[in-house]
């Protein structure tokens, strides 16, 4: 089932599409997921691949499970990226594994999106079972420089350092920023001070364009009123 963005989704997404459900391999502690309780088994759903993506639309792909993570097997990843080729949409593939992007690339639709997560320069332990930061930011500088569009999250926004994490973010060459905090309330992480925050994205403007995200606000008073 397609599924029309709402909450705390992109502003830019029309829609969310789900193949690949249940618990994700990465285990992040804040995965919001969680807020609903244990997760099944991560599992492909095959009866998805008889949704009409319609066209014209901005879907994310795999948003609520990281489809590109190392332990989702290639055949649930290829069947879906046929099914995404059938329509004539905007794909979004975000994945905190994002060097699987390239393994995948000669399957993807024409018109794609590729996002990362950088929650910090730190590999917090609230990460859970994730690829190094600077992988990630590598893995994305590679696909930014063959011509792709590229988006990184900083979401949950942890504690970080602000030149060491301008400089991952800018290793990805974003179009776009999102910058985001903590929304589960089951998860404790360890959040930057607003100077922080708003020392990191008086940077990033310099770079890229810096989408705030209404949640926000909890940490940052210089939030847009």
């Amino acid at each position: 089932m397609m599924n029309e963005a709402k909450g705390n989704m992109y502003s830019f997404v029309t829609h969310t599409w789900n193949t690949v459900k249940g618990k994700c391999p990465h285990k992040c502690h804040y995965c919001y997921m969680t807020k609903w309780g244990e997760q099944k088994p991560v599992r492909f759903d095959a009866t998805e691949l008889k949704t009409d993506l319609e066209a014209g639309n901005i879907i994310f792909v795999g948003s609520s499970c990281d489809m590109f993570a190392k332990d989702i097997p290639d055949q649930w990843i290829l069947d879906t990226l046929a099914h995404c080729g059938k329509f004539d949409n905007t794909y979004l593939f975000q994945s905190k594994n994002p060097a699987r992007f390239h393994n995948m690339m000669e399957h993807m639709p024409p018109k794609v999106i590729f996002g990362t997560t950088i929650e910090s320069d730190i590999n917090h332990n609230e990460m859970g079972e994730t690829p190094n930061v600077i992988n990630r930011a590598l893995a994305m500088m590679h696909l930014s420089n063959s011509g792709y569009k590229t988006m990184v999250t900083i979401e949950p926004i942890m504690s970080f350092n602000t030149e060491k994490l301008f400089a991952s973010v800018k290793l990805c060459g974003p179009a776009w920023v999102n910058i985001g905090a903590n929304t589960n309330p089951k998860a404790k992480l360890p959040e930057p001070s607003p100077e922080k925050i708003d020392e990191l994205i008086t940077k990033l403007k310099e770079i890229t364009e810096v989408k705030i995200k209404p949640n926000l606000k909890r940490l940052w008073n210089q939030y847009p009123k």
